[in-house]
């Protein structure tokens, strides 16, 4: 009874993983092996490091190791018939030896948890329909005294399940933002991110039609002829024009320390749509 609230003390271990300290306090009660009710409180300091590693799927992975509990204090209400120097003794030894076993699961529990996160790191995520993307580690963890990097490698597969071939040359630490203090931090290239949107590529493309855009005059030949006089010389007023856009080519992400641009390329053909005939292309803009 009276389990309070771990306190809990977390430091990264240059070149490791992570050091922990943890103070459990808890009163334990139940029936003295000579008779009588008996009450113990006590307070056990867990110290554990757990080193962070690459496996073969190249998913981060915590394990334990150097799990210690260290006795801070034992309190107990024993029947008076008990010495209690005697009790002491015996309560020591005996707590030396079950808390590890009660206590140090708990560490491998929490850890199995992260580790399912890392997991569903690695799992595909699919862009939609166009594809899928997947991260895996390119080096193993790199631990320093205020923060853990991991380098992340991108597979990128189109929806026909081709993969995108990306660089492979990674920016230096010293290319990189400054780190921030109690922050996490998701620094992504912009050769990534061109790849990324080639695969979105086709979702680019769209027809657009009559009132699919608010705040545009409708789409017919009309307002076409306003803008190009020689459109109303040439085919009659009021034909419905469908606009069909397409990507011409790759988008090309650029970033530097004062903004990012990102650049699309595409047509704009515009199509007329007599009722009594075929649709007929009027004219392509690159865009």
């Amino acid at each position: 009874k009276d389990l309070r609230p771990p306190v809990i003390s977390l430091m990264l271990s240059p070149g490791l993983g992570l050091f922990m300290a943890v103070l459990v306090q808890m009163t334990i009660t139940g029936k003295s092996f000579i008779g009588g009710n008996m009450e113990i409180a006590l307070a056990a300091n867990l110290t554990a490091s757990s080193r962070l590693w690459q496996d073969a799927a190249g998913i981060p992975r915590f394990s334990s190791r150097n799990c210690h509990i260290a006795l801070v204090s034992v309190k107990t209400k024993v029947p008076s018939s008990v010495l209690p120097k005697v009790m002491s003794k015996f309560l020591d030894s005996t707590l030396q030896k079950v808390l590890p076993c009660l206590l140090c699961p708990a560490v491998d529990a929490v850890l199995n948890l992260v580790n399912a996160k890392f997991t569903t790191m690695t799992s595909e995520i699919p862009l939609g329909t166009a594809g899928t993307l997947q991260y895996a580690l390119l080096n193993p963890p790199l631990t320093s005294e205020t923060f853990i990097e991991l380098d992340l490698k991108t597979i990128l597969h189109q929806k026909e399940g081709k993969e995108v071939g990306l660089p492979m040359e990674q920016s230096s630490l010293a290319s990189l933002p400054p780190k921030r203090d109690a922050a996490t931090q998701l620094i992504l290239s912009a050769d990534f991110l061109s790849s990324e949107l080639s695969v979105l590529q086709t979702s680019f493309n769209l027809e657009i039609s009559n009132n699919m855009v608010l705040g545009l005059p409708p789409l017919v030949t009309t307002m076409l002829g306003a803008l190009i006089p020689e459109i109303s010389r040439v085919l009659p007023p009021l034909q419905p024009v469908v606009i069909e856009m397409r990507e011409a080519k790759a988008p090309v992400v650029t970033i530097s320390p004062d903004k990012s641009l990102v650049q699309l390329f595409s047509t704009a053909e515009f199509w007329v749509s007599p009722s009594d005939s075929a649709p007929e292309s009027l004219f392509v803009l690159d865009i």
